[in-house]
């Protein structure tokens, strides 16, 4: 498998450095509001990442996905709000985690908090192990990196060391490249802030600070194989990230940077700051599915900037249906037999796709392989050239596929969320089923609109009826 590696600029083969342990780390949300589509992108692209680790290559995944819910904007979010801060960032968290629910992402190994008393120990002695190899000043109560001691540092972002201001310190989270400067570790405490005291100074953690900390207490020695996140944290997160724990280990600390390009919406970022964000309950809101956007999501290559618009949305929907169609039909085939030619093109279009995504996640190309297989076994079953003995062949390469993307799966999940339970729904099908017997179509299609007001579709076929969610 080969991955694309943002610290050398180059696609590289990946092998994990333990046995077959791949360890990984993704920035997660920081949770001062819900987290929005363009966050999502990166989750998504990161989970199929994982999916493609774990079932295509066979290797075992211990994946960190922190929660930051300390910085300037959890603090300010809450003290605007009148809560404390960790009931204020509850709620936001409990609401990542219906909505990565919601889009299909699996669960990962860890889900740690900054403030989680065994990170802010962690967090504590990693300062502490930068103090003693000298990287390390003090101000005003705060604690600094000194970037002038660590040669290496800007490679990640591909710094000009001319431009770096050491000596110049920057207390901000948010910065970008032109403010290259020794930047905070431990924040000496504000007034109605929370503050913890560690033996350098009453104060709180710094947000580079955290992610550092959590990754070596819950993946262990560095170097770690693969760091994740938006491209957006290539600097001054990630480079500041490097330095840290570069600084108090000595050791490399990530093999790997994958990095995942923006979300665009009328050619812009998405951002709070422009008021051009979508969340999963807006898009919902829309009549949309998360499935839809799921798809929409991993549809173009996470190295490519990817345009929302509704037109898109409608796209993936179109898609998607085509694709959970097909193999709904699947239960419908009755021609008898087993044609060795269906065999052949699986087999064909499940190599194809395998190489697809071991070129650095190459999705869009994946897709396009399942698609010209559906619509070559589409042609097979309307001539009668796939039989009901090929069809548990075709099943499993699609789940295969589906084990990595994650759409139909979810498709089909949605389709058995109702108003309705299930019981119900099935007692009414087989209702309207004794009345058509009977030649009650009236009552058969007084059956059929409750269903259908109810948000149930039902589909006959010769092989009996099916129901899933308009």
């Amino acid at each position: 498998m080969r991955l694309y590696n943002t610290l050398t600029r180059t696609e590289e083969e990946f092998r994990p450095s333990q046995d077959n342990l791949v360890r990984m780390y993704a920035c997660g949300l920081t949770v001062y509001s819900r987290g929005h589509i363009g966050n999502f992108r990166t989750f998504v692209a990161v989970d199929v990442l994982r999916r493609t680790l774990k079932y295509v290559e066979g290797y075992t995944i211990r994946q960190v996905v922190n929660f930051t819910d300390v910085d300037d904007r959890t603090i300010a979010g809450s003290q605007k709000a009148g809560m404390p801060l960790r009931e204020y960032t509850n709620q936001w968290i409990d609401a990542f985690l219906q909505d990565a629910s919601a889009l299909g992402l699996e669960d990962v190994e860890e889900r740690p908090r900054a403030t989680d008393e065994a990170n802010l120990d962690a967090m504590a002695d990693l300062v502490r192990s930068l103090q003693g190899n000298g990287h390390t000043h003090e101000s005003d109560g705060s604690v600094y990196f000194k970037i002038s001691t660590l040669p290496q540092y800007g490679r990640l972002a591909r710094l000009d060391h001319d431009g770096l201001k050491s000596g110049a310190r920057i207390d901000s989270d948010n910065y970008d490249k032109a403010n290259a400067r020794d930047f905070v570790l431990w924040k000496a405490a504000r007034p109605d802030e929370p503050s913890w005291d560690f033996g350098f100074g009453n104060g709180r953690p710094g947000w580079h600070l955290e992610c550092s900390a959590m990754a070596l207490r819950l993946l262990g020695e560095p170097p770690i194989d693969i760091h994740c996140g938006g491209v957006d944290l290539i600097f001054p997160h990630h480079e500041n990230e490097i330095a840290q724990s570069e600084g108090a280990t000595n050791k490399q600390f990530a093999r790997f940077w994958m990095h995942v390009e923006h979300l665009l919406i009328d050619e812009e970022k998405m951002s709070k700051s422009l008021g051009n964000v979508f969340n999963l309950p807006d898009i919902q809101a829309k009549g949309y599915r998360a499935s839809t956007l799921r798809y929409l999501l991993l549809s173009t290559h996470y190295r490519k900037q990817l345009k929302f618009s509704w037109d898109t949305m409608d796209q993936a929907e179109e898609a998607l249906r085509r694709l959970a169609d097909f193999v709904e039909r699947l239960d419908r085939v009755s021609s008898a037999g087993t044609h060795p030619e269906v065999a052949t093109k699986v087999a064909a279009a499940e190599a194809e796709f395998r190489d697809a995504m071991e070129q650095d996640l190459n999705t869009s190309a994946a897709l396009a392989v399942i698609f010209d297989l559906v619509r070559a076994l589409n042609a097979a079953i309307d001539s009668s050239e796939l039989g009901t003995g090929d069809i548990s062949t075709v099943k499993a390469a699609f789940e295969r596929f589906d084990s990595v993307l994650g759409v139909v799966s979810l498709r089909h999940q949605e389709d058995r969320e109702t108003t309705l339970p299930p019981e119900e729904i099935e007692r009414l099908v087989a209702a309207r089923q004794d009345a058509r017997k009977r030649r009650d179509f009236a009552e058969g299609d007084r059956i059929r609109q409750q269903l259908l007001d109810a948000g149930i579709v039902l589909e006959d076929s010769p092989a009996g009826t099916r129901w899933k969610r308009k």
